[in-house]
Formats: C-alpha cells, structure tokens, sequence
C-alpha cells in the first residue's frame, strides 16, 4: 500500500518520528493491567511531555463457525458499560500459550464447550494504541462441535449463542452487537470470505 507523499495543495508531508523516552516508571498494577507513565520529548518542539500507558496482555478474539454455518457467540455482563452484550468467545492471552491461536482454541473450549479445526489466525488490532501497549488478535476456527463442559472462571457467567453467520453483519448495523473488539473480529471474518485474509 502507498502512502501520498504530497497533501492535498501538493505539499510535501510532514515526517512523523516516533518520539525519545527521557524517563518510565511504572506506577501500579491492577492484576488485568499495570499503568505506566512515560517522559517523552517531542521531536517537533523538543518539549518533554508526560504521557500515561496501560501495559495488559495481549488479547485474543475467536470467530468460531459451527459444521451447519451457525457462529458460536456468547452473552455475559459487562461492567463497564452495565450492560448484557452479545459478543465473540474471547479473552486473555495466558503465559503458558504458546500463540494467539492456541489461546484462541482454548479460550473457546472454556467459554462455550466448542472446538473445531483449521484453528488460524486472521487479524490483529491495536484496542487504543493511544493508551494500551497491548495486541487484540482474532482467530478463525471452522467445523466446530460441542465438546465438553464450559470451565468458566470464577468472576465469568456466559451463556453460549449460535447464531447463522450470515445474520451477524445485520446485529452489527443494527447495534445488537457493540463491542468494539468483537465488531473488528468480524471485519477481519468478512475479509477471509472475500479471501483478504
């Protein structure tokens, strides 16, 4: 892909360089995420500026397709938003995975009972790289079956949905589905159809 090397009025751009660190400390840690704060001098003005940082694990999201088309998709409570979402099957990269695809098969065992084949990746987003150092990576896997027993964690209640794949874009632009992370998964799933990914 080609970036323009002219604006607009024909212009030369700007090149933007990543900025020095002066100094880092890191200020706390909260079990999902530490935060950091970081002493940057701006290449632009030379200016030392303060900036904030939540270091988490990096995060996986699954898009699970059933032998019959359906996607494994999940309901539970969200505390930040106070609200009962419908979202993908997902969570926390653990040290012991050894990738994001063995996270995501795991993850999916956990949460809904299902596993499948063909278990791939086919994306990876930066939630807010304005503030979060993490990776969010989706993973596709196919042919899937019920299994086994969930293994939720303590803190977790999810209750397992199959949906027709088909139908998902639709509770995308109709709202039902919100979460961000969740609506970039099934980007990165519309795109491996159209052979993208």
């Amino acid at each position: 892909m080609c970036i323009a090397k002219q604006n607009g009025s024909g212009e030369a751009l700007r090149v933007i360089k990543p900025w020095p660190v002066i100094s880092a400390e890191r200020l706390a840690d909260y079990r999902v995420f530490s935060v950091r704060r970081v002493v940057r001098r701006s290449p632009r003005t030379g200016g030392e500026h303060d900036f904030f940082v939540l270091d988490a694990p990096d995060w996986v999201n699954v898009i699970a397709i059933t032998t019959d088309g359906q996607m494994v998709m999940v309901e539970q409570f969200r505390h930040g938003t106070e609200s009962v979402d419908l979202e993908i099957p997902g969570g926390v990269t653990d040290p012991q995975d050894a990738s994001p695809i063995e996270a995501g098969v795991r993850e999916l065992r956990e949460e809904t009972g299902y596993a499948g084949e063909n278990a791939r990746l086919i994306g990876s987003v930066r939630p807010n790289p304005a503030i979060l150092s993490n990776t969010c990576h989706t993973v596709l896997v196919e042919n899937c079956r019920r299994c086994c027993n969930i293994e939720l964690d303590h803190a977790e209640d999810v209750a397992t949905r199959l949906i027709p794949a088909r139908q998902v874009a639709a509770l995308v632009a109709d709202g039902t589905i919100r979460h961000s992370l969740v609506v970039a998964a099934i980007y990165d799933y519309e795109l491996s159809l159209r052979g993208c990914r």
